[in-house]
């Protein structure tokens, strides 16, 4: 049961990465909204932040499929720091305290969680 569960999360985080990073390619200025920090201009830096959600769920995706449970758990981990840091630029940039918590730090926590789920397999 909970080998289920921890590799459910896991696919479940590297596809809404993918959808995210979507989100960012097709609708650039509401995913901008969504992230915390809204955008008018800068449309560059929206698109490499897709790439860049996208990037992390394929690589997740790969390492599951391909390496198993554990580079995936280490891989969770790592990629942590990025919407810890997230969680920052929002602060840091006049963004909502929820969306900086409840979004960002909250994805933190899943991915921490997912971690240790995928480690205990």
């Amino acid at each position: 049961m909970l080998t289920a569960v921890a590799y459910g999360l896991a696919i479940a985080i590297n596809l809404l990465c993918l959808l995210i990073g979507a989100r960012f390619l097709l609708t650039p200025y509401a995913a901008a909204a969504g992230y915390g920090v809204p955008a008018t201009t800068d449309r560059a830096y929206l698109t490499i932040k897709g790439v860049r959600d996208g990037t992390y769920g394929l690589v997740g995706l790969a390492l599951l499929a391909f390496a198993g449970a554990q580079a995936e758990a280490w891989f969770l981990l790592v990629a942590a720091l990025a919407p810890l840091s997230d969680t920052l630029i929002v602060l840091r940039n006049g963004g909502a305290k929820a969306t900086a918590y409840g979004v960002h730090f909250a994805t933190a926590v899943v991915l921490l969680i997912g971690s240790a789920l995928l480690f205990t397999v």
